[in-house]
């Protein structure tokens, strides 16, 4: 069974955010002979490394809900230019909406059990991200999403 990491998408109000950060110019990145991988930055490095890397994501957080996630490539650890040690996950660049599952704020990253995670949503996308949140959540609650 997999592990994964959740963490919060600060400043990312949806799917399509996250996507255009990772796209951007300024967000950074990884280069391989395999490709180009958005990489996150955190401060702290797990150490349950080789269990996340067999087949783990990173699922995100925004607005109170576990939204997508992205299959973790590597992690690297370094030490940057102030001499602090971090971490960087490399990334699929391939973000996979899931069913929306809420879940409250927290700091930094934390480790999420492969039996707690939400399945992927239906057809790769989540085909209600547009509606109200208020009559998003009434519908889930009647389980209707």
């Amino acid at each position: 069974m997999s592990l994964h990491l959740i963490k919060l998408c600060v400043g990312g109000r949806d799917v399509e955010d996250l996507r255009a950060w990772q796209q951007s110019r300024a967000a950074p990145r990884k280069r391989t002979r395999n490709g180009v991988f958005p990489v996150h930055v955190t401060r702290m490095s797990p150490t349950r490394v080789a269990e996340l890397l067999d087949g783990g994501s990173l699922y995100w957080v925004m607005k109170g809900f576990v939204r997508c996630r992205q299959r973790l490539v590597d992690i690297e650890t370094f030490t940057d230019a102030e001499g602090v040690k971090r971490c960087k996950l490399v990334l699929d660049p391939d973000i996979i909406v899931v069913q929306r599952r809420a879940k409250r704020p927290f700091q930094g990253w934390r480790y999420y059990d492969a039996r707690d995670v939400p399945p992927d949503a239906s057809g790769g996308a989540d085909e209600a991200e547009d509606m109200p949140e208020d009559m998003r959540a009434a519908l889930e609650a009647l389980g209707l999403l």
